[in-house]
């Protein structure tokens, strides 16, 4: 509804980001449970996740007109950033780079992740659901993405180890949307 409403303000109270490989399905709505493919990864900082939409615009100028006649549409981009706090098996091969973490002998405790010397595709979908009180569930879907940057990993004795990144969405193909928004949310109804 157009105008001032304080009751469709929202805030992310509290949420979680998941992961899985590309290919996995989604849930069709806001109250169906993730599949076991999905992983979720687990606390992040209170940062949560910034997304960033950038459409590269070209204009078209012409010599009759100062003014532009015609914008030309070159590249979308879809990109999240958020920092991960918990280090195991679904965080830090996703914040490096895809090599699965092994035990290093069967029963040792002790587990070793190699980071390959050349990078490799590490594609996967990715998922974030957020809550605001009771009634208001949001999800994104992005069903194909890789994480095409991260932060310096600090290892300090005042403050906890974060595994930032930022995932880039990719396209499926032409048909298929790059993400999907799902809302359970009464501000969406026409009524």
């Amino acid at each position: 509804m157009a105008g001032t409403n304080a009751s469709e303000i929202r805030v992310a109270g509290t949420g979680r980001i998941l992961v899985a490989p590309v290919g996995t399905a989604a849930p069709a709505d806001t109250t169906a449970a993730w599949a076991a493919a999905w992983k979720d990864l687990g606390y992040t900082t209170t940062d949560g996740i910034k997304f960033a939409k950038k459409d590269k615009i070209d204009p078209v100028k012409t010599w009759q007109s100062s003014s532009t006649a015609r914008l030309i549409y070159g590249d979308r981009d879809l990109t999240l950033k958020f920092q991960l706090l918990q280090l195991n098996e679904d965080t830090l091969p996703f914040f490096l780079g895809g090599d699965a973490t092994a035990e290093t002998a069967a029963g040792s405790g002790i587990y070793k992740y190699d980071l390959s010397p050349a990078p490799k595709a590490n594609e996967k979908a990715l998922g974030i659901e957020f809550t605001d009180g009771s009634a208001i569930t949001y999800r994104f879907v992005i069903p194909r993405g890789q994480v095409t940057d991260t932060e310096e990993l600090g290892l300090t004795r005042t403050a906890a180890i974060k595994l930032g990144v930022t995932f880039t969405a990719l396209s499926v193909d032409d048909t298929k949307p790059l993400a999907t928004i799902l809302m359970k949310d009464p501000a969406y109804s026409a009524v």
